[in-house]
């Protein structure tokens, strides 16, 4: 039952409403979990033939998904004017969804001020206060990571300097209905001397075990952003280098898991995910390769399930090591160090016609208030052009093991 149901009057007190949401999750306690209905349902979510606001889009890419305190689903992603390349006119814009996911709002922006990028969205819900932040890497139309051409001018573009990249913050109190102007948060959460730098993409969580409870924490290229006030004031914790996009999940016993994509040199020694565990305080160990988590070299979502036993981690990237598809979902029941199951997500196709058809890439999953996992995954649109757009899934525990028993 979503919260908001329990707000109109129909439980007594906050507490019960909890206590009825979590009875019914039988995921929680259910030996025979994988032999319930399985759900699978999935939509073109952002459409680049479709979608516009204000101005029409090339392509959607990079995206980012949360779940609020009220059970409304908030999907941002980067609405790229002029092209698919990672630099040019470039707008954060959003869907919603009232009911779990099968149905969306029209297009809307939380910001697309000036012609140039706004991008990386890494999106966090603070449980406590409601609230919805939205950290964001900006920077001009005359810049990107590399030397190049802006598609919308046709001028040259520049690599990025140090100062050119500065983290952006929004954020909204009623549900992703209305947005603040973004702020520049560089002088407190990133490191002195940056030129390059991004955001998650994807989602930041808020911690739940421990004496940590209710920080929010955000990754970021080598670093962990948090706040410990309710997003009063952020703060950032240096973590190993070697990778770049990443994602963080709090284990069982409070620490945290970064499962992140390695930089160039570094992924080409393994072509893995690389994972490291530590905590803001005590910091972070070195990043080591997982063996059996390919990587094309791509962002990938990672998810806790449940933070009571079974101990349950979806993960979801392209089960590849040389290109973006043949996306995967596993489950991990030991905090990260083992995936024991898995599935395919484009189930009804061969991993072959996965990559003949373009669908994988970057992705982001959240944890629907009727128990289901909803992902977004990118894809290249049929028919040439290279235009991108997003998936959206939406699947339950009993899809995911498909008849397999859970290790427990």
């Amino acid at each position: 039952m979503p919260r908001a149901l329990c707000g109109a009057g129909l439980c007594l007190a906050l507490a019960a409403c909890d206590t009825e949401r979590e009875a019914q999750d039988e995921s929680l306690h259910d030996p025979t979990v994988q032999l319930r209905a399985q759900n699978h349902s999935d939509m073109l979510l952002f459409n680049p033939d479709t979608d516009a606001y204000n101005i029409s889009y090339h392509s959607f890419r990079i995206p980012s998904i949360v779940r609020t305190t009220d059970g409304t689903l908030i999907a941002f992603a980067e609405g790229r004017q002029c092209s698919a390349a990672d630099y040019g006119n470039i707008n954060l814009v959003y869907k919603r969804s009232f009911n779990h996911g099968q149905s969306w709002t029209d297009l809307d922006e939380v910001v697309g001020a000036g012609a140039g990028t706004w991008g990386n969205p890494t999106a966090v819900v603070d449980e406590d206060t409601g609230r919805v932040f939205l950290f964001m890497s900006w920077n001009a139309a005359d810049k990107s990571q590399a030397t190049g051409t802006n598609p919308c001018t046709g001028a040259p573009t520049t690599a990025v300097g140090v100062g050119d990249r500065p983290v952006m913050l929004a954020y909204s109190d009623d549900e992703g209905a209305n947005w603040s102007t973004p702020v520049d948060m560089s002088s407190t959460v990133q490191p002195a001397g940056t030129a390059w730098d991004a955001v998650g993409p994807g989602v930041g969580i808020q911690l739940s075990v421990g004496t940590n409870t209710g920080r929010l924490v955000v990754p970021a290229i080598e670093r962990n952003i948090y706040s410990d006030n309710h997003g009063v004031t952020w703060d950032y914790e240096p973590i190993p280098g070697g990778t770049s996009e990443g994602t963080v999940v709090e284990l069982s016993d409070g620490d945290l898991l970064r499962n992140d994509r390695a930089v160039g040199p570094v992924w080409n020694t393994a072509k893995r995910r690389w994972l490291s565990r530590g905590t803001i305080e005590d910091g972070f160990a070195a990043f080591a390769a997982h063996d059996t988590l390919y990587d094309p070299r791509v962002e990938g979502s990672a998810i806790r399930y449940t933070g009571s036993s079974p101990h349950r981690i979806v993960f979801l990237n392209p089960a590849s090591t040389v290109a973006r598809c043949k996306m995967r979902v596993r489950l991990s029941y030991d905090d990260g160090d083992t995936w024991p199951i898995s599935r395919q997500l484009h189930d009804t196709l061969t991993a072959q016609q996965t990559c003949d058809q373009n669908l994988g890439g970057y992705s982001s999953m959240t944890k629907t208030a009727d128990y289901h996992v909803g992902a977004l995954v990118e894809r290249i649109e049929a028919g040439g052009g290279g235009h991108r757009g997003i998936e959206f899934h939406r699947f339950n525990l009993a899809w995911i093991l498909d008849g397999t028993p859970e290790p427990i």
